[in-house]
């Protein structure tokens, strides 16, 4: 690695490389359970020309590259198993341009989802895609990311109009434009979004946002049973009531929300709703949407308009995950993620909760129901090998119920280590088609190699 370090600082100061153990193990793990590994070096580029030279470098050497945002994601996309380099972009943290006027935002990968939202409320704009954590916004892009508002304005996907990437040659493109649509030539966004670092690193990325809608509600509604709740979600989206978020909590997250925030929520099935629109049409809304779950069983349907309520009850909702690390110290989070049609998640989220229940360990069900994707969180000994099987067997049982039934390995986690054995029976031939388009915009296989597909 020494002739590397030397090539690199011939651009970059010494301030912005980084050997040091500390902070190489900082950048070897992620939020998961999975085995950390440490990169060789780290570096931190201030621009795109900057980002195109270590590109350049790293090619020369056949060293390996890992992109690194905050180090949120959750299935070893960021864990750098080849060594090599990793590229850190919290230094590139701009928000270039908002185009209040085209709805538009130009932002340097660095810059987290809560970063963007605090500069466009004074604008009287947000971005909405919502996965929990304070992501950067180029890990986001990287994942496919989405969450809790998905089931209104769509998954990462739907927002990015061009992206600015560094090829594995150090060559730059732009893979979009600024228009609201285009039919001209191939749909490179779609290719990129999505691609977890093996095929380029984003340098700039430019996003749709959306006016703060005028007026939000936000609801809380208890079912005696899980069936009932995910159904009556079901009959909701087909009577076409324009919800803007809907998440369901099985009875044993409540009871870890209840003890982490400090709320008194009914032990029992729950969905947390909210609405956005003008004060009139979502009254209505939430008058139907009412209805229809009382219909289903609902036995108690609570709103809020008040701002501080309702982000008392968002705020317990994100910090789920967090309230059973807090309760289980000493154990580590597997967190699962699969989404399947409609019409099948009542059943796949039953049949999840009761493997759960067969295998002794702590946890919880919970999901974006409104998109069909859900989740399963564990909390695991790591030094008891009989309990992390059991963990491992649990997570693929899920998966493949998921497969069989027309649903995806994950919903919006993303393949990194954790799903990269499904890649097969989920794509067929179509993996043979990514591999392909790898090997052509990676030959050496330097960009997080052996994430999602292998070239071996």
């Amino acid at each position: 690695m020494n002739e590397v370090i030397t090539a690199l600082k011939l651009f970059l100061t010494e301030e912005q490389i980084s050997t040091n153990a500390t902070i190489r193990e900082q950048h070897g793990k992620d939020e998961t359970y999975l085995e950390t590994s440490l990169p060789d070096i780290v570096v931190f580029p201030n621009s795109t020309e900057e980002v195109s030279q270590i590109m350049k470098t790293a090619q020369h050497f056949k060293t390996p590259i890992t992109p690194f945002g905050v180090g949120t994601s959750l299935e070893g996309h960021v864990i750098p198993y080849e060594k090599g380099i990793t590229i850190d972009f919290s230094l590139m943290n701009k928000i270039i341009d908002i185009q209040e006027k085209d709805l538009l935002v130009k932002v340097q990968p660095g810059v987290t989802r809560e970063q963007l939202n605090k500069a466009l409320k004074k604008h009287g704009l947000f971005f909405p895609v919502d996965p929990g954590a304070n992501a950067t916004l180029g890990g986001m892009a990287a994942t496919n990311a989405s969450g809790t508002t998905t089931v209104k304005y769509g998954v990462m996907r739907d927002q990015v109009r061009d992206m600015e990437v560094v090829l594995a040659d150090g060559k730059i493109i732009h893979t979009g434009s600024q228009a609201a649509k285009s039919a001209s030539g191939y749909h490179l966004n779609g290719l990129f979004v999505g691609s977890e670092g093996t095929l380029g690193c984003f340098t700039e990325l430019t996003l749709q946002v959306y006016g703060i809608p005028e007026h939000i509600v936000a609801a809380r509604a208890t079912f005696l049973d899980l069936s009932s709740a995910i159904e009556s979600v079901t009959s909701v989206l087909q009577a076409g009531i324009p919800i803007a978020r809907v998440e369901f909590v099985d009875e044993a997250s409540i009871v870890q929300i209840n003890k982490f925030s400090e709320t008194n929520y009914p032990i029992k099935p729950t969905l947390f709703l909210e609405f956005h629109g003008n004060e009139s049409g979502l009254n209505e809304d939430v008058d139907f949407t009412k209805v229809i779950m009382e219909d289903h069983g609902c036995e108690g349907f609570l709103s809020e308009t008040d701002n501080a309520a309702r982000t008392q009850l968002w705020d317990a909702r994100h910090n789920l995950a967090y309230a059973y690390v807090h309760d289980y110290a000493g154990k580590k989070m597997m967190l699962t993620d699969v989404a399947v049609p409609i019409s099948e998640l009542a059943d796949a989220v039953l049949y999840t909760r009761v493997e759960l229940d067969k295998l002794d360990i702590p946890g919880g069900v919970l999901g974006h129901v409104g998109d069909g994707n859900f989740h399963s969180i564990i909390m695991i000994d790591m030094n008891n090998e009989e309990e992390l099987k059991k963990a491992k067997d649990f997570n693929e049982k899920v998966v493949l119920y998921a497969l069989e039934r027309g649903g995806t390995c994950t919903g919006e986690h993303g393949v990194g280590i954790g799903k990269k054995p499904y890649q097969r029976q989920e794509h067929g031939a179509a993996l043979d088609v990514m591999t392909q388009i790898k090997r052509t915009l990676d030959p050496n296989n330097i960009l997080n190699p052996n994430k999602i597909v292998s070239l071996d």
